[in-house]
């Protein structure tokens, strides 16, 4: 039983140095072999669940903890990880065009990417804590990560039958995972070479987790994403092909991805014109109201604010000093804003944080009105996905604590921590992984794809009226009330990805309909599949890093 009592350090409920020692060096553990893994196999398990279940274990072999004092070890043990990802997924892209052509760079460059790195943790730090209320109380977004960390948390607190379901689904989820991704027993994914050589592009990805997110999310979001995939592979595709609508199918795939990626900066879009209707409504309210007469009172109202601009004050210098000019370092604290409102909506209804797309939006609008060289711009892009992947993460995290009780202030404290801890291991080990494999690409084992993707956008993207039109489309979507981000996240991604999540929503909408007392056991079951891969997929990480496989 754990003893309810709370601990309070630095005067803040809740928190305590223990917690914040633990998720320091737990950061620094799972910073490196997220590095590792995004660089190996161009993927980033979400290490929530592991961090989660590691945090419990330490904890409770120190003695007299609490639920809440776990969820803000885990908050600081997985904040490095969005960082590496950051990096893993957009900086290898100046080895892959050769602007950095030596990779032993680390004295040379480890002073700006270091400063890009903290930039973006800063600002997807202050950006988050004012997109907290909006989208963990007010709108009430799934966050199907952050359910599962409180799930696991409480179950294995508690014991029992939920326990049982928990660790047992976690196990089977671990041992298919293992398999597939160490023994190679099965496939990623089913595919049909005969579909495929008629342009539809059809399978399924074989993963329990994709099927636990799809569950929590339900199945509103994965069938609206699910649409997006089917107008891409069903139609666009192979039927945009086949009628000569577009004279290619590189031309139908570029059609679509631009479609994709307009509805989700129209998203974006759509977030801002109604944060500013909301804050004029909001400004116009206070005008009306009467000041506080309260020097005390006033000073509190401030103080926050103080931190906020001294947060972004101290970003723009960072962007500076990372080697970004100054007036794209200012659009940068803008771009930042947007594609973290952009990432907040994504991982709330899918589970999905693709960081390294709302990079290439920022850079792709920021060069439309200043011009940036490449070094500059995969800068920007970095900068970008690290506040991107840490809004998501930070996110899913304030869900945990809803569901948990606890202070988001003890939390935004230790993600902080764990984001300092995070940014420097991620800058020396890109470096030293890069140094150790000679460079980057598929023929060197670091295959880098996000990296690679990035590189090629960072040049342009498809037709300026189709991503003009998807864009406002998008907002007019968003301000609809119509999950317009999933939709175009649909439609960019692999149908194998969108069928495995729709498969779980489908289940989930089995489960409302013929036995709805039995979700909250589904959400339990869902959250050991989700688990038990985002847990072997961090141990294989780690050994592989370790035994440099």
């Amino acid at each position: 039983m754990n003893d309810q009592t709370e601990r309070q350090f630095m005067g803040v409920e809740q928190l305590s140095l223990r917690s914040l020692i633990l998720g320091m060096a737990g950061s620094a553990l799972i910073t490196a072999s997220s590095m590792y893994v995004a660089l190996r196999m161009s993927a980033l398990p979400w290490s929530t669940i592991f961090v989660a279940v590691l945090s419990m274990a330490l904890l409770k072999i120190l003695g007299r903890t609490t639920l809440n004092e776990i969820n803000i070890t885990q908050t600081s043990m997985s904040a490095g990880a969005m960082v590496a990802g950051g990096i893993a997924f957009t900086l290898p892209g100046l080895w892959i065009t050769k602007i950095w052509d030596n990779p032993l760079m680390l004295p040379e460059h480890f002073w700006q990417v270091f400063a890009i790195s903290l930039a973006g943790m800063l600002l997807g730090t202050v950006a988050t804590w004012f997109l907290r209320p909006q989208f963990i109380e007010q709108e009430n977004l799934p966050y199907p990560i952050g359910i599962a960390a409180a799930q696991t948390i409480s179950a294995g607190d508690a014991g029992g039958k939920k326990a049982s379901v928990l660790f047992g689904t976690m196990g089977i989820s671990a041992l298919l995972t293992f398999f597939r991704d160490q023994l190679s027993w099965f496939p990623a994914a089913l595919s049909f070479k005969w579909l495929y050589a008629h342009n539809f592009f059809l399978g399924i990805w074989l993963s329990p987790m994709a099927a636990g997110i799809g569950y929590m999310i339900g199945p509103l979001f994965t069938g609206v994403w699910f649409v997006g995939a089917a107008l891409s592979y069903l139609l666009i595709i192979p039927l945009g092909t086949l009628f000569k609508l577009f004279p290619t199918t590189t031309a139908a795939i570029a059609f679509k991805n631009t479609a994709g990626i307009g509805l989700m900066i129209g998203t974006g879009a759509g977030i801002l014109l109604s944060f500013v209707f909301s804050w004029s409504l909001a400004g116009w309210g206070c005008r009306k109201k009467q000041v506080p007469a309260s020097g005390q009172t006033t000073l509190k109202r401030r103080f926050p604010r103080i931190l906020v601009y001294s947060a972004i004050l101290l970003s723009l210098v960072l962007a500076i000093a990372s080697g970004i000019p100054t007036w794209p370092s200012v659009l940068l604290i803008f771009g930042i804003t947007a594609a973290a409102a952009m990432a907040a909506i994504i991982t709330g209804e899918t589970g999905i944080n693709p960081m390294e797309i709302f990079g290439i939006i920022v850079v792709l609008t920021i060069r439309l009105v200043s011009r940036v060289e490449n070094t500059g711009a995969f800068f920007i892009a970095a900068g970008v996905a690290i506040a991107s992947g840490y809004a998501g993460d930070l996110l899913n995290d304030y869900k945990t604590g809803k569901m948990l009780g606890t202070n988001p202030v003890a939390q935004l404290i230790s993600q902080i921590a764990g984001g300092i801890v995070g940014a420097l291991v991620a800058s020396v080990a890109m470096f030293a992984i890069i140094s150790q494999f000679g460079g980057v690409g598929p023929e060197r084992g670091l295959s880098a794809g996000q990296a690679f993707a990035v590189a090629e956008m960072v040049h342009g993207v498809g037709d300026p009226l189709v991503l003009s039109i998807a864009i406002g489309v998008g907002a007019v979507l968003y301000l609809l009330k119509v999950p317009a981000m999933t939709l175009g996240l649909g439609l960019y991604l692999s149908f194998e990805i969108s069928a495995a999540l729709f498969l779980g929503g489908l289940l989930r909408w089995a489960q409302d309909r013929f036995n709805p007392q039995g979700v909250e056991t589904g959400n339990i079951a869902a959250s050991g599949f989700f688990g038990g891969e985002g847990v072997c997929g961090v141990l294989i990480a780690i050994f592989k890093m370790v035994t440099k496989g």
